[in-house]
């Protein structure tokens, strides 16, 4: 049987766990309905833009003879090089959101190095860049602090390099990954491919005869560029802001389980004190009665 100070020590130190997870609970709760109202209000924002650049370019490429000739919206069949940028976490206590991504980056890695393809690797978030790190997985670019506190200045200037490297040839497409927010109890992995734009699925027949957008011949081009360059600035972007509001629901998550652990835990040790306790005195009662005994 245990010593009763040992079980004592034990209960308060898992009832001071039990009181740090409920409180990291509760920080998370409150960052979350922050985080899930942008991130609500963002994914609107960025679905609408995918939907407007894909129809544009599908409407010149349907319109061209010969097709679109954009690169950006051009499918490279024996790629050369790509980008993979990924988000993760700055800090851990989120069960396995970060893992989750780290497994998908790692499973392109080893696709494209089956197929003999160079991967450029960028990394956003220190446990992404730590396990890499630790793995010995050589990174291009790497960035701390920008998945905990979204900033679209830094994020734009994160992702300008290899916009500039894709329409210079450098690079022949590039995929961002990472864990978005679904709902309080889901989080939902992403593995995107930004460049090139996808316009396979663009009907000809049905949508030119319902679009509303009016193009003038002379600006489809101007507007493709500028357009582009805003549409994969904001893709990188919004996937901060999905990324972070999954972590919070993450932490939220793992955190509760750790507090309900922690209430078991102290619940179970205390049923251990007790009949430690009861056969102390049991022991006490014999040795008393006994002594008593010998006495006679």
């Amino acid at each position: 049987m245990a010593n009763l100070k040992d079980i004592q020590r034990q209960i308060k130190s898992v009832s001071n766990t039990q009181k740090t997870t409920r409180a990291m609970k509760l920080v998370s709760t409150a960052k979350l309905r922050r985080a899930e109202e942008l991130a609500k209000r963002s994914r609107l924002y960025a679905q609408k833009m995918n939907q407007v650049i894909a129809e544009i370019a599908g409407r010149i490429k349907c319109s061209k003879v010969g097709g679109l000739d954009n690169r950006c919206f051009t499918k490279i069949e024996n790629p050369k090089m790509v980008d993979i940028v990924f988000v993760t976490a700055d800090k851990g206590l989120c069960g396995g959101f970060n893992i989750q991504t780290i497994k998908a980056v790692n499973k392109l890695l080893k696709e494209y190095k089956a197929k003999n393809v160079k991967v450029r690797l960028r990394g956003i978030g220190k446990k992404g860049i730590e396990f890499f790190n630790y793995n010995e997985v050589e990174m291009l670019d790497t960035v701390v602090g920008l998945s905990s506190k979204p900033d679209k200045e830094r994020s734009d200037d994160f992702i300008m390099t290899s916009i500039s490297d894709y329409k210079d040839g450098k690079i022949d497409a590039l995929h961002i990954v990472y864990n978005g927010y679904k709902n309080m109890i889901t989080q939902e992995l992403h593995v995107n491919t930004i460049l090139p734009v996808d316009t396979e699925a663009y009907d000809c027949d049905e949508v030119q005869s319902s679009s509303m957008l009016e193009i003038e011949a002379e600006d489809e081009e101007k507007m493709l560029d500028s357009l582009v360059e805003k549409y994969i600035n904001y893709n990188m972007y919004y996937s901060l802001i999905d990324s972070v509001a999954a972590e919070h629901s993450a932490r939220m998550q793992a955190m509760d389980t750790a507090t309900n652990n922690a209430k078991e835990m102290v619940k179970n040790l205390n049923v251990e004190f007790n009949k430690a306790r009861q056969a102390a005195i049991t022991t006490e009662l014999i040795e008393i009665i006994s002594g008593v005994e010998s006495m006679k």
